[in-house]
This record gives structure tokens, C-alpha cells and sequence, in this order.
């Protein structure tokens, strides 16, 4: 093989991770803005627990109080859940790297046919897949774990709006919130 033929596959061979380098990053970035959304949830919340807390006004405020806290204690562990996910994330983002540097070096390896030399490459990008499959499962776990809190903040808020509405807006609506809470 010429030298010009041999480099355009080392940097074709290169690419590939790059392709990974630059999902990883989009799986960082979004990971990333979902902790900061699930922090400055908890932050508001935990400052209107408190305010609750002062007035502790009755039933009311007691069951507000009770649903705040069940949030707060599943945006813990969604908290939980992110960073374990851009952990794993910043992993595969390192695995991805290391394989792109493995193959150029590789390349400069006399005897390339070395199979010992050459499965480093493939070693590295392998962990590297498996750190992106663990991040996207977390991933998964957490959105489920979101699902079910807004699940939870929404039958909240309609068993509040159904002791202010009039009686006959509320029998109106009733249907469709009994069709929605049967397709959770």
C-alpha cells in the first residue's frame, strides 16, 4: 500500500470516534442542562417548603407540604441518576479519545498486522460504546422518574382546581381526566 493510500485510511479509521467524541458531547450538553433544571427545581421548592412551613396554615398546607416534599426527595434522585449518567458520559468521551489516539499510534507500529497492537483500538472503543449505552440507560431511568413526578404534580394541581371550579366545570372535565389517569 503507498504512504498516501495508508494515511487516508489511518484518518478515515480516525474519524469514526470522532463521530462518538461529538455525540458524547451533545449527551454532556443535555445531561448537563437537565441537572441544572432538576437543581433549580429543587431550590424553588425546598425555598416554598420553607415558606409552608411558616405559615402552616391547616390541611391544605399539609398536603402541599407532603407533595413538595415526595418532589424534592425524587429530584434527589433524579440529581442522583445525571450526574451518574455524565459520569459515564465523561467516560466515554475519554474511551472515544484514547481510541482515536490507539489507532493513529497503531499506524506508526511497524508490523501493523500485529494483532496485539491492533485490538487496542477496538478495546477502547468498545468500553468507550459501553459507557454510552450505560449514560442512555440512566438516561432513560431518570426521564421515567420525571414522567411519574409530573404525573404526581398534575393530580395534585387538578385535585386543588376542582375545589375552587364550579361544580358543574368540574363534571365537565371530570372524563378526560379519568381517561388520562387510566393510560399512565
Amino acid at each position: 500500500m503507498d504512504p498516501m493510500s495508508s494515511a487516508v485510511a489511518v484518518l478515515t479509521a480516525m474519524i469514526t470516534p470522532a463521530v462518538l467524541i461529538s455525540a458524547c458531547g451533545s449527551m454532556i450538553l443535555s445531561t448537563s442542562t437537565r441537572l441544572g433544571r432538576v437543581v433549580d427545581r429543587v431550590r424553588v421548592l425546598s425555598d416554598k417548603l420553607e415558606e409552608l412551613a411558616k405559615k402552616n396554615e391547616g390541611r391544605e398546607t399539609t398536603e402541599r407540604q407532603a407533595i413538595i416534599f415526595a418532589q424534592l426527595d425524587k429530584l434527589t434522585s433524579r440529581a442522583r441518576i445525571l450526574q451518574r449518567s455524565m459520569v459515564s458520559f465523561y467516560l466515554c468521551l475519554g474511551m472515544f479519545v484514547a481510541t482515536s489516539v490507539a489507532i493513529g499510534v497503531v499506524a506508526f507500529i511497524p508490523n501493523v498486522s500485529n494483532a496485539r497492537y491492533t485490538i487496542v483500538p477496538v478495546v477502547l472503543g468498545l468500553i468507550g460504546a459501553c459507557f454510552l449505552f450505560y449514560g442512555s440507560i440512566l438516561l432513560i431511568f431518570e426521564a421515567r422518574l420525571a414522567l411519574s413526578t409530573i404525573h404526581a404534580e398534575m393530580d395534585f394541581i387538578w385535585r386543588q382546581t376542582t375545589k375552587v371550579a364550579p361544580a358543574e366545570l368540574v363534571e365537565q372535565h371530570k372524563p378526560h381526566f379519568v381517561h388520562f389517569r387510566s393510560h399512565k
